[in-house]
């Protein structure tokens, strides 16, 4: 609409209206504005308690708006359950007329599962065959987990070389958009709370507008042979926003000297000046090392909105 003076505004969230629908009606004639579940500095700010709970409330129920209005775990669980079968899944099925609802719940509860890991349509197809019991093409699991990520339940994280410079594609990760519907969905059996804040931390960067991938880096060395070898690091999140850069780790715990070399190794061979930070479940302020890389604990990291420039 040409209106002088006027900005119109488009909202959907159900089977008929999803952001593909978007993108075809107003291509080129409008900007698409995500909203996002509230962030944990958002949450706090409404929620009545400490710091110390508000962490413990948000990484089992969520930041969907409505859950700060719900009293008891009770009531808050019975909301994510029912939004998830009867919103999220039945918009799903309606819309695209899947047949086959059972792998369809299948799949849901193996992603939710597998939360942060790296897997594609092929290593779902052989899981279904292996552990289900079930044959079912990896062109179908792909077209169910499109219909996932365009119903905002899932988004995913592609693999990044980041001394080669380029994307590798497949296997990628996929993480919820809203931890309290990923746990709602395993009836909070799974509280793995180190998968639950890699989350987290991948929904705090996208909320900062960073484009946010999976870090892959080779690391040579020589073998008792004297021979070369060479290993695959993993690198948890490479953020990007404009010329903005970082390389940031997910680390539930670094309580031995061991396990910090093993987090700051892929950081340390990646050999750029972009800055490194490892985020850890310690309430930790900010630490750095002789090497540059920042430590900040979870709770600083996703309550200061300036935390990656500290």
């Amino acid at each position: 609409m040409h209106i002088r003076n006027a900005d119109v505004y488009v909202t959907g969230s159900n089977s008929k209206f999803l952001s593909s629908d978007l993108v075809t009606e107003f291509r080129g004639r409008g900007d698409e504005i995500r909203i996002y579940p509230l962030s944990f500095r958002e949450y706090c700010s409404i929620y009545e308690g400490s710091a110390d709970e508000a962490w413990d409330d948000y990484f089992t129920y969520g930041g969907l708006p409505l859950i700060l209005s719900r009293e008891t775990a009770e009531e808050k669980a019975e909301y994510l359950m029912s939004l998830f079968q009867k919103v999220y899944l039945s918009d799903i099925i309606d819309r695209h007329k899947v047949r086959n609802q059972e792998e369809l719940d299948e799949l849901v509860d193996i992603l939710a599962s597998a939360v942060g890991s790296l897997t594609n349509p092929l290593k779902l197809a052989n899981t279904f065959k292996t552990v289900k019991k079930k044959t079912i093409s990896d062109k179908t699991l792909k077209k169910y987990m499109d219909y996932l990520m365009d119903a905002f339940l899932v988004s995913k994280a592609v693999r990044y070389d980041i001394k080669g410079r380029k994307y590798i594609g497949s296997p990628a990760k996929f993480y919820f958009e809203d931890v309290g519907l990923r746990n709602a969905r395993l009836n909070f059996r799974q509280m793995e709370e180190n998968h639950i804040m890699e989350n987290i931390i991948y929904n705090e960067l996208r909320i900062r507008g960073y484009r946010v991938d999976v870090g892959l880096v080779e690391q040579f060395g020589k073998n008792s042979e004297n021979k070369t070898t060479k290993k695959q690091l993993e690198v948890d999140f490479v953020v990007t926003r404009g010329s903005e850069k970082y390389y940031i780790q997910s680390a539930f715990a670094m309580t031995t000297s061991e396990k910090q070399a093993q987090e700051e190794r892929p950081l340390n061979a990646i050999g750029d000046s972009f800055k490194k930070i490892i985020v850890v479940r310690d309430n930790i302020k900010v630490r750095r090392n002789d090497m540059g890389i920042v430590t900040i604990g979870i709770r600083n990291f996703l309550l200061d909105e300036n935390s990656l420039n500290l």
